[in-house]
């Protein structure tokens, strides 16, 4: 009996229908993929997958509850669904620390709103006023402004001074948002990695519209580029590592020779033909089905079998 390969998204089109092509081309009937269909949800019920590739379920909380139930019976969920519960950018920024990637100076701040059903003793642990004076110092300006657990470029703001922060900070309402040193970069790359073993770097230019944002190229040349694109390519792979992602995207701001690390949670990333263009989409669409496979033919069923990241496998040793 064929094992399934299913693909749970949302309103994007290109990838998901070239993924399941894909896959089915290259299982040979052995493996054979298809999006999944839910009609019903019963606890501990197993429902078939060996893989299941997951591009929506962080807007969608019925769906996530439907993964957690299928990696306990033994799919290979890719992203972990556990751990993308639990994960939000400012602990990722922390973990990068004491691995030592470089980062932008970052700083957290509590929500300009208390948040619902909370009262003014909820916070008598916060010292007001905060210590701006240091803040800003250790910062700088101009800065970013976003959401600590956001994505997909909602809320962020650039600010370039004091009183333009304090401005945006109060449009924030309960949200929860970091500062960032602002990083004036000679290349920029985002990062496709799969597994954490494939990795496809591509110059990515974030100032473009969204559609053009990969045409461009690099600025670094010759030994300096090949020394640079080796590095990038070491701190994906740790990076990925650390966290436990199989499908993930990094991005890094150039300055000076040193890759930051600027954005590295994105386990649903952009894999859209239309703004990633024909030569990426390729790579990611092969490579994802070849991962999808590899985790297909591991497949036992009710052995459960996920991906932890090393910071969760060595907290627990």
């Amino acid at each position: 009996m064929a094992k399934k390969v299913g693909i749970l998204f949302g309103m994007e089109d290109t990838f998901p229908w070239a993924f399941i092509d894909k896959v089915n081309e290259l299982g040979g009937g052995e493996i054979i993929a298809e999006p999944v269909h839910i009609d019903k949800l019963e606890q501990g019920a197993d429902y078939g997958y060996a893989v299941i590739i997951d591009r929506i379920s962080q807007d969608v909380p019925f769906y996530r509850a439907y993964l957690k139930n299928a990696a306990l019976n033994g799919t290979y969920v890719i992203n972990n669904p556990f751990w993308w519960s639990a994960d939000e950018k400012f602990f990722n920024n922390a973990l990068m620390t004491k691995l030592g990637i470089p980062l932008p100076k970052t700083v957290l701040l509590p929500s300009h709103e208390r948040p619902t059903n909370t009262s003014e003793t909820s916070f008598r642990n916060l010292k007001f006023p905060h210590d701006w004076d240091h803040i800003f110092d250790y910062v700088g300006f101009p800065a970013y402004m976003k959401p600590h657990d956001g994505g997909g470029w909602r809320n962020v703001y650039r600010v370039e001074n004091p009183e333009d922060l304090w401005s945006k900070l109060s449009e924030t309402e309960q949200l929860v948002m970091m500062v960032q040193e602002e990083i004036i970069f000679d290349d920029y790359y985002r990062v496709y990695c799969l597994g954490k073993k494939y990795v496809h770097i591509m110059p990515y230019e974030p100032r473009n519209p969204h559609h053009l944002r990969y045409a461009t190229t690099h600025q670094t040349q010759g030994a300096e580029l090949e020394k640079l694109l080796k590095t990038i390519h070491d701190y994906t792979i740790k990076m990925n590592e650390a966290l436990g992602y199989d499908f993930n995207t990094v991005e890094f701001a150039v300055r000076d020779g040193i890759p930051y690390a600027i954005d590295f949670c994105n386990p649903a990333p952009d894999a859209d033909k239309n703004s990633v263009g024909e030569e990426n989409f390729a790579w990611i669409v092969e490579h994802a089905a070849k991962l999808a496979i590899e985790k297909a033919k591991e497949y036992v069923p009710g052995k459960p079998n996920i991906s932890w990241g090393n910071f969760v496998k060595d907290s627990v040793k």
